[in-house]
């Protein structure tokens, strides 16, 4: 099978905090009422993305990667056994939970799937806004757990003002907690456990209260605080463009591309490059295919496709592994 640059659909998750943002700005087409999350890259069972574009439209993308085979993700994920990373937007209307996600050992262990680390970018936000990353102070497990108890976590909580164009990397076990009114472009390991702390006492659609993970919360919360969120590097000038490093760890690198105007790239054969656009729009050119990229849609490049130019201005986000 060849492989070339496709471009994916989403899935759509319309969990109660959720928004319409994704429809009414992005132009994303749901017949939900609401879309909490676009799973935009995803091979995950729970919400994988479709190829929309190519011979290979209308195939979801873990069976055209399944065709495509290991070198269409490169080198670096050749020990894999699952695909290696989740990219979401996320429309918080209202407060998501306080909640946590496991390691990788203990995900492995207990739910049977990898950990979840992940990055947030944050695309745009409400004037005065804000996130919750970590404690403000050291706690012990007793007290972590007698506070969820009587309802008073928030006072130990480390909430934090959020911008536009603000970085979070939040490595697994950080208690956190995405803030009204943000929306946030996350680049995570593929994974989908999430252990919810607290729910405020909202009730779920079914109009009960949504289930709690509080012991094992209580088993991989880091219970210090986490230190300075923002991993960002140096930004590096380009014809065209300019770079920056956002987050680099050993399950994914994400690079902020300001375009200005034609910039040139290179997906060899130790990755893939998935990019997903947060502002403005792009053509992708890579030999003989053509690919727009409008914000709110994503491309993945398969390792091994050489050189591509993208043409346009705006900012686009690149995971790589």
């Amino acid at each position: 099978m060849k492989t070339e640059p496709i471009k994916l659909s989403p899935a759509f998750k319309d969990y109660i905090w959720g928004g319409t943002r994704l429809k009414t700005e992005f132009g994303m087409k749901s017949d939900l009422d609401k879309v909490a999350e676009a799973w935009e890259l995803s091979c995950h069972p729970d919400g994988p993305s479709t190829v929309a574009s190519g011979a290979c439209a209308g195939m979801t993308l873990p069976d055209y990667l399944a065709e495509a085979g290991k070198t269409a993700l490169g080198t670096h994920c050749a020990e894999l056994d699952s695909f290696p990373v989740l990219i979401k937007l996320i429309d918080a209307a209202k407060k998501l939970s306080v909640q946590v996600h496991p390691d990788d050992a203990y995900a492995k262990r207990v739910e049977h799937e990898n950990g979840k680390t992940e990055m947030w970018y944050i695309v745009d936000c409400a004037e005065g806004a804000s996130l919750v990353y970590g404690f403000d102070r050291e706690i012990s497990r007793e007290e972590f757990r007698r506070r969820i108890a009587d309802n008073t976590l928030t006072d130990v909580l480390n909430t934090v003002p959020v911008h536009k164009g603000d970085v979070f990397f939040i490595e697994a076990g950080t208690l956190h907690a995405i803030g009204e009114g943000i929306l946030i472009a996350e680049i995570q390991q593929n994974s989908n456990s999430t252990y919810r702390v607290s729910d405020y006492g909202r009730l779920g659609a079914d109009g009960k209260p949504r289930p709690l993970h509080i012991e094992k919360a209580l088993d991989v919360t880091k219970l210090t605080p986490s230190g300075n969120p923002d991993r960002r590097e140096a930004p590096e000038e380009h014809e065209g463009c300019t770079t920056t490093v956002l987050a680099r760890c050993s399950r994914f690198t994400v690079t902020e591309i300001n375009l200005r105007c034609e910039a040139h790239f290179c997906a060899d054969a130790t990755s893939f490059h998935a990019l997903l656009c947060t502002e403005g729009s792009a053509e992708l050119c890579c030999g003989e295919n053509r690919l727009s990229l409008e914000r709110g849609e994503c491309i993945f490049v398969p390792a091994n496709s050489g050189e591509y130019t993208l043409t346009g201005a705006g900012r686009i986000l690149c995971t790589s592994v």
